[in-house]
């Protein structure tokens, strides 16, 4: 089939504005991943002061980004900062990258990840993606989702606890501490990771202060009695993936944002880092570092 001159210049802007996209995608892609975004988080009768980010899979190659948020942290002079799992980047060496938290000039908690535990990060492709989809379902409907993962590198984990303890990060494993925020009491449990079944929350005194739970993945149980449940994990679909998009809207699964569990608010932070490749890339993802009233 032979197509003829004036055909074949008829088609060639629609080629080029097919084209150019795909060209420019990965450049706009990139850009986004290094431009973190402040969401302000205004929930009735929380302590005000409160600073949230999740997933720095701090490597190399986004180890400026994270030094960016950490400026605009200290920037906002924040009472406590909270985050929530999921340190490590690719290769032994992010654990000497792991001193980057002694810039924050405020009282750091956190929780470890899965990535931390060294437990569950090896799907890609087709098939990881959709074992992801029917796990995140899972999880969200309270069911424990840990043994469909491997046995977790506790020595990792604790390797990771002690150099971050070492430069200024206070790592909560299944304990929770009474804090004191400008008169107001503050209640903030820890949970240890879901995916490595390290997940065993601790009892909490019954005195009247604001509960938050700080975990790596998404969960809800109502028994724990929280006001506030901060977690991250999801990257917020991390490239506006449309199935994610779609169960988030309908209320399936927590990908990304605030949503209701009974009487507990729950907010899933699109975090600040990225676990795949060297690069990070974040398609209607931005980074995000949350700002609680």
């Amino acid at each position: 089939m032979s197509f003829s001159p004036r055909w074949r210049k008829s088609w060639y802007p629609v080629i080029i504005l097919f084209f150019i996209p795909l060209i420019l995608l990965p450049g706009y892609m990139a850009w986004e991943a290094g431009n973190p975004t402040i969401t302000p988080l205004h929930i009735r009768g929380a302590p005000d002061g409160i600073v949230f980010i999740a997933d720095p899979h701090i490597k190399n190659e986004n180890k400026e980004t994270v030094r960016e948020v950490i400026r605009m942290i200290n920037e906002m002079q924040p009472s406590i900062v909270l985050i929530g799992g999921d340190f490590t980047g690719q290769g032994e060496e992010t654990l000497s990258f792991q001193e980057i938290w002694k810039g924050i000039d405020a009282p750091v908690y956190a929780v470890l990840g899965n990535h931390d535990y060294k437990v569950g990060i090896q799907g890609s492709g087709a098939e990881g993606r959709m074992a992801w989809v029917i796990e995140s379902i899972l999880r969200s409907q309270g069911y424990n989702t840990s043994p469909l993962y491997s046995d977790p590198d506790i020595a990792s984990a604790d390797i990771l606890e002690d150099v971050l303890e070492r430069n200024g990060v206070t790592v909560l494993r299944n304990e929770w501490i009474s804090l004191d925020m400008n008169g107001q009491r503050l209640i903030l449990c820890g949970l240890d990771d879901i995916w490595a079944g390290k997940a065993d929350p601790p009892d909490l005194p019954d005195n009247g202060a604001y509960r938050i739970y700080l975990l790596h993945e998404p969960y809800y149980q109502e028994e724990w009695d929280a006001d506030l449940i901060l977690s991250g994990h999801t990257h917020g679909g991390q490239i506006g993936n449309g199935i994610f998009m779609v169960l988030d809207t309908a209320g399936i699964v927590d990908i990304r944002g605030r949503s209701m569990k009974d009487d507990t608010i729950m907010y899933v932070t699109r975090g600040i880092g990225t676990s795949k490749g060297d690069n990070d890339y974040r398609l209607f993802s931005s980074p995000e570092i949350v700002v609680i009233n």
